[in-house]
């Protein structure tokens, strides 16, 4: 009787978010500005939408079927949940890399928060979500640049460096050369991420939300929340160019003490817009590398 009103739960789950998913196409087109490319993306919505509700509909599944009838806090119960976590995870992380995008952003968000969500998902979003993002080809970035510039990036730079040095869940860099001789690094933005950004933010919400309402033990809407306020900011790379600036000008009145052991690479704004920025280019090291730092 349990597992048919789990199977129920899940079924109801299925249709509630495939139905959504005509409106959340709607939206999305009507709120772009162009229209017509964002017509193309949303032909794959409904596919994206179907593997999310399949993905969020057998995690819950599992966890409410696995942990059936399992006494709180036993050791058999403790080993069960510890077991769907990690599944759960490599689910979630699967997902994460056939849609892109913004979900390669939400599981680098999961591999952050350590003292929110389960440390399986944080383990396992950590060790692929921070080094393994996808790349766009040549084209797609020569039509971010004749979009936000009006022209190809060896007509705009001397030199520029069709391979990527780096790429991460919304933006790749470039390395290119200024026709005055100065070596700069070119964040571009992935091609039409501010559509498939808005889609997918829809998408997420009413998976998170229609969750909750079948399951109100899971209620992870404060991280799309959080989500809905940070993803703009990051979309608009003039945010970041201008935040670098302030960061600077933040240390020299307030830290003066500590200002000249910071830097940040110098701006061309003439060369930045919304969705490509273009900065002086520093050798540094990572993070995480402590022999080079030192």
């Amino acid at each position: 009787m349990a597992a048919r009103s789990l199977w129920r739960s899940r079924t109801g789950l299925l249709m509630t978010v495939s139905a959504a998913c005509g409106g959340t196409a709607a939206a999305t087109i009507s709120t772009s500005d162009d229209p017509a490319t964002t017509l193309k993306l949303c032909a794959a919505v409904p596919v994206r939408l179907f593997r999310d509700s399949v993905t969020a509909a057998s995690i819950a599944f599992d966890y409410q079927y696995s942990l059936l009838g399992l006494r709180e806090g036993s050791e058999e119960r403790l080993k069960m949940k510890h077991e769907v976590h990690l599944r759960s995870a490599y689910k979630l992380q699967e997902l994460c890399f056939k849609n892109g995008g913004i979900y390669i952003k939400l599981g680098q968000y999961l591999g952050q928060l350590e003292y929110l969500v389960p440390q399986e998902y944080v383990l396992v979003m950590r060790d692929s979500m921070l080094n393994k993002c996808p790349v766009s080809s040549y084209q797609q970035v020569c039509e971010v640049f004749k979009k936000e510039l009006g022209d190809e990036p060896d007509k705009v730079f001397a030199e520029f460096d069709p391979v990527p040095i780096a790429s991460a869940s919304l933006a790749q860099v470039h390395v290119a050369q200024t026709h005055d001789g100065q070596k700069v690094a070119v964040k571009v933005q992935h091609t039409h991420m501010t559509d498939t950004a808005m889609a997918d933010h829809a998408t997420v919400n009413l998976i998170v939300n229609t969750l909750h309402r079948i399951f109100p033990s899971f209620d992870y809407r404060w991280l799309v929340d959080e989500m809905r306020e940070t993803i703009p900011k990051e979309l608009n790379f003039l945010e970041e160019a201008k935040n670098s600036e302030k960061c600077i000008d933040n240390f020299c009145k307030l830290s003066s003490h500590i200002a000249d052991a910071v830097y940040a690479p110098k701006v061309h704004w003439n060369l930045s817009t919304s969705k490509l920025l273009t900065m002086e280019y520093i050798d540094g090291a990572q993070i995480n590398d402590i022999t080079s730092i030192k």
